[in-house]
């Protein structure tokens, strides 16, 4: 996503579920005096970003494998491609920031650690993980099943998904397979939504109504201008993302929203790394130390997500179901 794209979309929207349409997608900087704002607050775009930070805990730190520690960095997986409130970068162009970057820093300050980010595609992530170049991903990853083969996951937010329609659509509602039933959709290559769009899809085929029809576009910007010229009817993507491009610029609608890991099943957000490799019981107790102290919260409000927090964080639990072959 271009930096421009992404600092326009930060405001804090994730409440405004049926927010009405207005102007076309925004694709330039607000300016210091129309910066967005939450809870009375403008969010701070700068590089500077004063981030809530949390103290080393001892007993944790030293449960971090050796040959990670033995740096003192953390290297974290994020997506280059950027998409407010989740990562994105700051006014210059360069920082990152978002409530995965400041949840990533409250882990690597309980952990005693420092940051060392790592930009990739999303498509990237999980190679870097499974390497070990990546020794954490914080980037909106989605437990499943299948993922868990390969990676150990540490819990840290809920996963909601929402379906987006320009402002002028005649849908109403996504809801279920049949409401997609020969329609033009957009979702990301590769993530848990896909997935979930390509069941729904098989489900109708199977009860003979028309197949969706998918566009996968690499930048959100681009979904956009997709839904904005009709190329596309409606995209499936993070809720988060879609709320405060809507509470931003208008011009299009959420008509539904969908656990990430399903129908059967509350989808969670969880930091990623290699399977076995003695790290996620460490990023577990961090996690768990800063929701009990306070800080997450902080910093789940300061992005305008604290609906999406958990009690705490939990190690591979059930995640979005295998896919029938």
């Amino acid at each position: 996503m271009r930096a421009s794209l992404a600092r326009a979309l930060v405001v804090p929207a994730l409440l405004l579920l049926t927010a009405a349409c207005g102007a076309e997608p925004a694709v330039t900087a607000p300016s210091a005096a129309t910066a967005p704002v939450v809870a009375g607050k403008k969010i701070n775009l700068s590089p500077d970003q004063n981030r809530v930070r949390a103290d080393k805990v001892n007993a944790i730190a030293a449960q971090v494998p050796k040959d990670i520690a033995a740096d003192g960095k953390l290297a974290v997986g994020f997506s280059g491609q950027g998409a407010a409130p989740l990562v994105f970068r700051a006014d210059d162009d360069t920082t990152l920031i978002g409530v995965e970057t400041d949840l990533a820093q409250l882990v690597a300050d309980v952990l005693g650690l420092e940051i060392s980010p790592r930009i990739s595609s999303w498509e990237n992530l999980f190679l870097a993980a499974k390497s070990g170049k990546d020794e954490v991903v914080f980037n909106n990853v989605t437990v499943t099943e299948e993922r868990k083969d390969t990676y150990d996951f540490a819990t840290y937010r809920v996963d909601q998904l929402g379906w987006q329609v320009p402002g002028n659509s005649p849908i109403k509602q996504i809801a279920k397979p049949a409401d997609i039933a020969g329609l033009r959709v957009s979702v990301g290559s590769g993530t848990n939504q896909e997935k979930i769009l390509l069941d729904w899809d098989k489900q109708n085929k199977a009860a003979g109504l028309k197949p969706v029809e998918i566009l996968y576009y690499e930048k959100y910007s681009d979904v956009l201008l997709g839904l904005k010229s009709g190329r596309i009817q409606a995209y499936f993507g993070p809720n988060p993302t879609i709320a405060y491009n809507i509470a931003v610029s208008g011009g299009s609608r959420i008509v539904g929203t969908f656990s990430g890991a399903g129908p059967d099943l509350q989808g969670l957000i969880a930091a990623m790394t290699k399977k076995d490799n003695g790290l996620v019981k460490p990023l577990n107790e961090a996690l768990n130390t800063v929701i009990e102290n306070g800080k997450y919260k902080e910093v789940l409000d300061r992005w305008g997500l604290g609906n999406e927090a958990i009690p705490e964080s939990q190690i591979n639990p059930p995640g979005l179901p295998r896919q029938e072959s």
